[in-house]
């Protein structure tokens, strides 16, 4: 055979070309997937202590007036309550001045 005939690659080196690609393209993929779940995990503690934040806002208020707060706007302005509004939807449902209100606390789809 001439030297400068130049043959098929063989199997061995068509592998060895490939293998590199899809040990990237793995690692990336897996990279992403546990962003994401490091992401659902952040996300479900943040609602965790906002569910935190408004049973204790809630009693607080309770203990010093001897009232329930009427609306989420009140535990904002006197109880220091702060939230990120773009991520989570609170549910405030006020059934009187000496009922618990209910609160549901749920996360927005971006």
């Amino acid at each position: 055979m001439n030297r400068f005939e130049h043959s098929e690659p063989s199997v061995v080196r068509r592998f060895a070309f490939w293998l590199p690609i899809a040990a990237f393209v793995l690692l990336f993929v897996l990279f992403l997937s546990g962003i994401r779940g490091l992401s659902d995990t952040t996300a479900a503690k943040q609602k965790e202590s906002l569910e935190t934040a408004l049973s204790r806002s809630i009693a607080q208020c309770y203990a010093v007036e001897g009232v329930y707060p009427e609306d989420l706007d009140y535990l904002k302005e006197h109880y220091g309550l702060t939230y990120d509004e773009e991520t989570f939807l609170v549910d405030y449902v006020s059934y009187g001045s000496n009922l618990r209100p209910e609160v549901t606390v749920l996360r927005k789809n971006h």
